[in-house]
């Protein structure tokens, strides 16, 4: 004997009652033709099992089959009635055997319940619907099998469908039940490691009051979430599916578990218009050869006690008057009578069938927040889901990935969307800008008038003017200022090794050289003109030897400096990052500022010596005095030194090398034009006063 519970008549209405009554006794109505298909299919097999002699050799088996109405309390009452099944069937059968195995039941609580009551008399238990993970545990449940696979396959395929279609932001409704709460909960730690966040939980069952409906209803409408996946039985759910589409809720994309999705309520006219389009796993059906011409052959006057049998007929030829809801939906006019005579197999299923119903046709999307756009960053929300996020633009110089801004390489800089590191700029003073243009030219302009005042120096070395102001000198004065104004060419354009090395050398050792000279020339006017006597012994110690001495020695010096200065720690290039975050500066390195002020120190007081020894000649009687000149042009040479050093140190970038250069030209400038262009006047344009008694005039009317 194989006991049975369905429920084929799965809603449970209470009788009422009064003190003077005895309690209410549950009424089970409702008629569920799936469920009456299940009856019938477990009749079919063991009528098979016993037309085959070789399966069970003198052997029979024989079935009952009671109604559970889908409720915990009846599955427990059906469970102990099979167990004592030798007394209620003893008025049917002169000699019932013991129940050797129960199919039970659709419910995960349901079949719980009867596991739990007859697995300690080792009666087996095999369920056809119930696949809560929890009826997996062989010590609480040793003589529980099933048919169907567990929840916990079906809550990882469930989660691999929200993962294919980019679902993060989803809610969930669950039964009261044991079915329902295991099948969230395994569902929840599927989707939580594809960092899918549940928006809410909401509870159901078929015996809840309204107003408990109405709370999950409200927490539908107050979220934003576009998917909501329902873990129930169809009992459970339709008193929400009902309120759902009383309030107009549409636009949501749900997602079934297999205890509803082929339920014939959800298809109907009624309710499709907020729950069509749901998706969901089954079991794959399978065709069962010679089950249709069975079902066809259902018929009440073969048994007319057959359980349900009547019912049946009932509902499929609309025989007996329909009070049930689900009865006036008209099953037979919606789905055609093939529904429940159909044994066809599934077809293959693909993504490429589904018709979705939300926005023309477009797989529906449902996040919490927006992906964050280019150039921002996720910032959580306090007390919200990982789903739920601001987007924080990321700062200047960091660019964005998918949770944080990330910080470009120190050579790198953001560009305008924030999604890229880009080069740096690199910024040095070049031949091709407007300002290294004009220093070229200034520098060059510089460089010609040396060049064509030594000319003229050479050319007219007999006249009066060239040989009061030494020429020898003069030469070698014009020579180095040549060199001064070349030195600028070495500070414009990208440095690289040797031309940082070259630029602040050459700078320092013409410099010496040109100051050198002028320090020559001004022993020599004051000695000259100090004299007592002309041609005295005093004079002819400062000949032409002794200036040559003391124009290569004092050059020496630098250029000793400036060996030692590249020895231990010379100029280099470096690249600069503090003047701009968007630009890399590309400068000569001074190595040791020690020595570039050690350098610059020296030609400082080359050129005071200079300014002393011209400034107490200064007042000479002579038209041409010299030293004057030569005391206006120190003077002009150490007000630009003295600026240079402040100028130097606050300029930033390229503009640094810029101040550089101006100093050299102003100072180079400076003593060409006070020394040299009183001289040329009198030579090009005066030529009537390049003799020596103008020169010597002034003397002479003194004496």
């Amino acid at each position: 004997m194989i006991g049975g519970i369905f429920p084929v008549l799965n809603k449970e209405i209470s009788s009422y009652f009064t003190f003077d009554r005895e309690p209410p006794a549950a009424i089970c109505k409702g008629f569920d033709l799936r469920v009456f298909r299940w009856t019938q299919v477990m009749i079919f097999a063991i009528e098979e099992i016993n037309k085959d002699p070789a399966l069970l050799p003198n052997i029979s088996l024989g079935y009952w089959i009671l109604n559970s109405c889908a409720s915990p309390t009846n599955t427990l009452r059906a469970a102990f009635t099979l167990a004592r099944g030798r007394e209620e069937m003893a008025s049917a059968s002169p000699c019932p055997p013991a129940i050797s195995a129960v199919i039970a039941e659709s419910g995960s609580t349901q079949s719980l319940v009867v596991a739990g009551a007859l697995g300690p008399f080792q009666v087996p238990i095999v369920s056809y619907f119930s696949t809560c993970a929890c009826l997996s545990d062989r010590t609480k449940y040793p003589t529980f099998f099933r048919t169907i696979p567990s929840d916990y396959f079906q809550a990882k395929a469930l989660a691999a469908l929200v993962q294919q279609f980019g679902w993060e932001w989803i809610g969930a409704i669950q039964s009261d039940n044991d079915y329902g709460r295991n099948g969230i909960l395994a569902f929840t730690e599927e989707v939580k490691k594809f960092g899918v966040c549940i928006a809410f939980v909401g509870t159901v069952l078929r015996t809840y009051s309204m107003e408990k409906i109405l709370d999950v209803v409200e927490m539908i409408k107050k979220s934003t979430v576009k998917v909501i996946l329902a873990f129930t039985p169809e009992g459970d759910l339709y008193p929400l599916m009902l309120e759902v589409v009383k309030q107009n809720i549409t636009g949501i994309q749900w997602i079934a578990s297999e205890a509803w999705i082929t339920a014939p309520r959800p298809s109907t006219p009624e309710i499709y218009h907020s729950f069509g389009g749901a998706l969901g796993f089954v079991v794959q059906k399978m065709a069962i050869p010679k089950l249709k011409p069975f079902l066809t052959g259902i018929n009440p006057y073969v048994d007319p006690e057959e359980d349900f049998v009547k019912d049946f007929w009932g509902i499929i030829l609309g025989c007996e008057p329909v009070t049930d809801h689900l009865q006036r939906v008209n099953f037979r006019n919606q789905f055609g009578d093939d529904v429940f005579f159909d044994e066809n197999g599934d077809p293959p299923a693909s993504y490429d069938i589904i018709n979705w119903k939300l926005k023309n046709g477009e797989v529906p999307t449902s996040v919490c927040s927006n992906v964050c756009p280019v150039g921002t960053r996720k910032a959580q929300m306090k007390g919200k889901p990982t789903c739920c996020f601001d987007c924080i633009p990321c700062a200047d110089g960091t660019i964005a990935n998918s949770t944080d801004c990330t910080p470009c390489p120190q050579e790198f800089w953001s560009n305008h969307r924030k999604d890229e590191c880009i080069p740096k700029t690199l910024e040095f003073l070049t031949y091709r800008e407007p300002m290294g243009i004009a220093l070229t030219v200034v520098s060059l302009l510089g460089a010609s008038l040396s060049l064509v005042t030594m000319m003229v120096f050479i050319h007219y070395r007999e006249t009066p003017v060239i040989k009061a102001s030494n020429s020898e000198l003069s030469c070698f004065l014009l020579f180095s200022l040549f060199l001064c104004f070349l030195c600028p060419l070495t500070f414009i354009g990208r440095p690289t090794f040797w031309t940082c090395r070259l630029r602040h050398t050459a700078f320092g050792v013409t410099f010496a050289l040109c100051i050198s000279c002028i320090l020559g020339k001004t022993i020599v006017v004051v000695t000259a003109f100090k004299a007592k006597y002309p041609g005295n012994k005093f004079v002819r110690k400062f000949g032409p030897v002794q200036q040559r001495i003391i124009v290569c020695s004092c050059t020496l010096i630098q250029v000793v400096i400036c060996i030692l200065w590249l020895k231990l720690k010379s100029p280099f290039p470096d690249k600069v990052f503090k003047y701009s975050n968007k630009k890399i500066v590309l400068e000569c390195n001074t190595g040791s500022e020690a020595a570039f002020y050690i350098v610059l120190g020296y030609i400082g007081i080359l050129a005071l010596i200079c300014l002393a020894f011209a400034f107490l000649a200064r007042k000479l009687p002579d038209i041409f005095n010299e030293a004057r000149f030569i005391t206006f042009s120190m003077l002009i040479f150490c007000a630009v030194w003295i600026t240079f050093i402040p100028a130097y140190v606050s300029s930033p970038g390229k503009f640094t090398v810029a101040v550089e250069i101006f100093a050299i030209l102003s100072s180079a400038f400076g003593l060409l034009i006070s020394i040299f262009a009183p001289k040329c006047y009198i030579i090009l344009i005066k030529p009537e006063k390049n003799t020596k008694r103008h020169v010597m005039g002034t003397r002479n009317k003194k004496i």
